[in-house]
């Protein structure tokens, strides 16, 4: 099943707003591909949430809530909009929404739906991307194996369908059997381990004195050095958002953990704060309005549930998928570069 060579590329159009980008587009081996693989991670996805017992539910794609507000912890901007005339921003993360679900579907929730966050887009990131979430009931441990048994359902049913195929357009798929056939768990190290894993070398941490992160090149170095699939967990509390619960009585930790592979970070996820208290200890150390979240504090106080829930890029996992290094050319529609302003000619579906 395996090869050496890549003979299908994409046609590079996203970049293009002309109609001669739609032709090379809709004649693309490449996009056939991507059509197909979408398909397969939509049923499996749904075949596997299923499997346990997860419902399906439908959310709107606006929220006042969004999960990168101005404040610790975020690394995003939220998209403004107005809609009828009710300003209002695009969701983000449909987050706080699957876990009011879980209050109605006590069983979890999950959704893919569109997110959309204001940032520059380059080679790992969109400002528009596909997001398969899901909220479970349980603790971040409960979630690691959720999500471990996700993606190897994912790259299990990716080679029964389309591997051969794969194999022949891009020229191997052997990291995909590896993530299938290895046994048990996948690596775990906690972000003081990951940090001591990495840092005798420059410019793998971003140390912002009360908190620090693991840059792009800290990722992949560590992947080099511990497991080409590997979670990392309990990082600093003011390096996440204010809804991940904290890790430790003295509060410098959250029960946060990233899934590492193919180009890094491909799976954010984390537990949640239980009660109204601790949320608010949190938003007060995150420097967050109370305000600005006041349904969300309140459902806490009604119905505190132990959550836990993630957001995988299915962008991000394709680009591993398909062993390419390049996210913009994963959309089947491209809104990279587009006009600002409204174009005299609609160029772009």
């Amino acid at each position: 099943m395996n090869r050496t060579v890549a003979t299908v590329e994409p046609p590079a159009s996203w970049g293009s707003n002309d109609l001669a980008a739609l032709a090379r587009s809709l004649g693309s081996p490449w996009y056939r591909l991507v059509a197909d693989l979408h398909d397969i991670i939509q049923v499996t996805t749904q075949r596997y949430a299923t499997s346990r017992g997860l419902k399906s539910l439908f959310l709107p794609v606006t929220t006042r809530t969004v999960t990168c507000p101005t404040a610790l912890g975020s690394d995003s901007m939220p998209v403004p909009v107005a809609v009828s005339g009710v300003n209002t921003y695009l969701a983000d993360s449909m987050q706080f929404a699957l876990e009011y679900g879980c209050r109605v579907a006590p069983g979890g929730c999950y959704t893919i739906l569109p997110s959309f966050r204001g940032e520059d887009q380059d080679e790992t990131h969109l400002g528009q991307y596909t997001h398969s979430e899901a909220e479970i009931p349980g603790d971040m441990n409960a979630l690691i194996e959720y999500v471990t048994g996700y993606v190897r359902a994912l790259a299990g049913a990716i080679l029964d369908g389309v591997g051969d195929r794969l194999a022949e357009a891009r020229g191997d798929v052997s990291h995909l059997v590896r993530m299938v056939e290895t046994k048990g768990k996948f690596a775990e190290l906690t972000f003081g381990e990951a940090v001591r894993t990495v840092a005798d070398v420059e410019g793998t941490v971003r140390d912002e004195g009360e908190w620090r992160t693991l840059t792009r090149k800290g990722e992949r170095l560590l992947m080099q050095r511990v497991s080409e699939f590997v979670w990392v967990h309990h990082f600093d509390s003011l390096a996440v958002p204010f809804y991940q619960a904290f890790g430790d009585e003295s509060r410098t930790t959250a029960k946060s953990a990233d899934l590492y592979f193919g180009m890094g970070e491909v799976v954010g996820s984390g537990e949640r704060h239980t009660s109204a208290e601790e949320l608010r200890k949190s938003m007060a150390l995150h420097g967050v309005n109370e305000q600005e979240y006041a349904w969300y504090v309140r459902m806490k106080e009604d119905v505190p549930v132990l959550t836990s829930g993630f957001g995988m890029g299915v962008d991000r996992f394709l680009m591993w998928v398909l062993k390419h290094d390049d996210i913009r050319d994963m959309p089947l529609i491209s809104r990279t570069d587009e006009p600002k302003s409204w174009p005299a000619s609609v160029t772009r579906p």
